[in-house]
This record gives C-alpha cells, structure tokens and sequence, in this order.
C-alpha cells in the first residue's frame, strides 16, 4: 500500500534535500521547500510518521530527518522522475564511447570510463553473454609467407584472433579456400557447440583442404574459447575513497567487491533491463552501505551484457539512472554497427 500524497511530498522532498546538501532537513526547511499548505507542526507529525514506519530517520535528537534506505527505495519506485540530459550531454557521451574502436571490449571500456567520470563514481561494464552466441563470421588476414590470423565474428559482437603458422606458403588463394570452407562448416554454428568432436567433423568433411586446414581449425577453436569468455571492465574506484558519503570500511568493501570479476558479472548480468539495488538488495555483503544503478544493453533486440555506477547511497538516482541508459543505447549502437 502506497503513502497518502502529503506523506509522498514531504518523503520526496527530505530525499531530494539530502542528496543535494548531505544534511539532515527539519519541518521548517520543508515548508519552504514545498508548496505544502499545512502548518509546522503537521509537517513534524508527518516527518515522525515517515520516522516510525521506517522512512526516515533522526541522525540524532532535535535534528532534521534523512532517508533510509527504505524511503530511498520508495522514491525510486513511486517518486522519482528520470532526468532529461542535455543534448550535449548525449552527443558527448555517444562520441567518446564510438571513438573507442572496433571491438566491443574497448567499447565498454570506455563506457565504464566516461560513467565514471560523469558520476564521480566507481563504474563497470561486462562484455555479452555468450550462452546463444554464434559463430557470425571469420575472416583471414595474411600477416606472413606462412602466418595469418584467424578472425572470429560472433553474433553478440564479440571480436577474437588467433595467429596461426603453416609449413607451406599461404598464398592468397589457399587463404580464398580456407575462407570458404570454413564459414561453410562454422557459420550460423553456437560457440558452445564448436568442440573438438566439432572440428574433428568440420574437417573430414573439407576434402582436400584436410591435410592443410589442422592449425587453421586450433586457432578458430582458440579463438572461440576466448569469446566465451565473460570479461567485467571497471573504472573509477578510486573515486570511492575520496566521497564524503562513505565511511574507509564502506569504501575499502566496495573496492573489494569491484576486484572480483566472477560476482561484478553475476549481478549485472543477471539483473532486468535496468536495475537500482540499494545496500542488501544485492545480497552481496560489501555493497550494503553501496547503490547499484545498472542497465542492460542490447545486440540483435536481446539483452546482451550491462554498464553500471557503483556508488554511495547518498547520489543523485534522477540524473545517474538517466545517464547510465543512455551508455548502455550508446553501446547497443556502437557494436551493433560491428556486425
């Protein structure tokens, strides 16, 4: 059940007060801050009100209220509008994420380097999921008289080369062949079906190419292996032990958790197209007295990996939230453009 509308606007105002100052708001400081037409004295019945069912809270006696993260939850869900970024903001944002390069890995790092730069926080990004990915495309690039490079393009964006070395010439032709025959075999195939027993079959079935596609097929395969690999890029946390909103254990904690890559990916990819955890919502016991603000991006119409801001409870959700949807659009777009 939701709170009466008087009760909404004051919570809305103590939240919106606190993420601006970092300072407690009493009733009088509320009213001129509001358009509420009540006296004093309802507002402080209404601030006790919020207190005692788990809104607010008294830092100490006679002081003003703050949010907990209760109430910081409530406004997120029921108050909170998303913020309307500048244009400039937006065309910035997308140039400096597509001037990163060809290939998504760079993409998200520079992703995670310009959230974190905007929000003066710790930011992440994890590269796609490969559970569906397939194999979209591999190409040959001539490096030597008897070396090229093998170059898989999955259908998640994900680029990877593997350098292989042959004892006869590989001359033009021969690598014409080799593109043939195996985006023939392996194309439209998923990652996680290219396996030995794979290969094995791929390569009986390319004639008199068997005898000379062997170290061709290893660096296909090796190249596969890499991208079904899930990497987590993170930027920023060194702006966490500078932010007067975390105490050093709060920070030290977050920093801890930001340096485990396995559980950075478990909760971003595994969280709905755009996600606020607040403290243990997360379940993850270094983040309690941390925010979480992440969005899904997309490649193909599906949920692909996530950019996220990693930050104390005390940030403004309004702006953040809008800025970190619009980085996951910007790297939807930047490495759709590589397929």
């Amino acid at each position: 059940m939701g709170l009466a509308l008087r009760k909404e606007k004051i919570l809305s105002a103590v939240v919106e007060s606190y993420i601006r100052s970092g300072e407690p708001i009493g009733s009088k400081a509320l009213l001129e801050e509001t358009d509420l037409n009540v006296s004093s004295a309802t507002v402080r019945n209404e601030l006790k009100a919020l207190d005692d069912e788990g809104y607010l809270r008294q830092p100490h006696t006679s002081a003003g209220r703050v949010p907990t993260k209760k109430g910081y939850r409530y406004y997120i869900d029921n108050l909170m509008k998303p913020a309307i970024l500048p244009e400039r903001l937006r065309e910035s944002m997308e140039r400096n994420i597509r001037s990163a390069g060809g290939n998504p890995e760079s993409i998200l790092t520079r992703t995670a380097s310009v959230l974190s730069q905007l929000t003066k926080a710790a930011a992440a990004a994890t590269t796609p999921s490969s559970d569906d990915a397939r194999v979209h495309r591999i190409r040959f690039v001539s490096t030597g008289r008897h070396t090229s490079m093998a170059v898989l393009v999955a259908s998640n964006g994900m680029v990877k080369s593997r350098l292989f070395r042959c004892e006869f010439v590989l001359t033009p032709q021969l690598l014409s062949m080799f593109d043939k025959a195996v985006n023939e075999a392996f194309t439209g195939v998923k990652l996680m079906d290219v396996t030995q027993g794979f290969l094995q079959t791929a390569a009986s079935g390319m004639g008199e190419l068997t005898l000379f596609i062997p170290d061709v097929l290893v660096a296909i395969y090796e190249a596969v292996q890499d991208a079904l690999q899930i990497n987590v890029t993170v930027a920023g946390q060194t702006n966490l032990l500078f932010s007067d909103s975390y105490d050093f254990d709060s920070a030290r904690n977050t920093i801890r958790f930001l340096s485990d890559t396995k559980s950075i990916s478990g909760l971003l990819n595994n969280s709905r197209t755009h996600m606020i955890y607040l403290g243990e919502e997360s379940k993850i016991p270094e983040l309690r007295n941390s925010a979480v603000v992440s969005a899904r991006y997309e490649i193909g119409g599906e949920n692909a990996g996530a950019v996220a801001v990693i930050a104390p409870l005390r940030i403004d959700y309004r702006t953040i939230m809008s800025e970190v949807i619009y980085a996951a659009g910007c790297v939807s777009r930047a490495i759709g453009d590589l397929l």
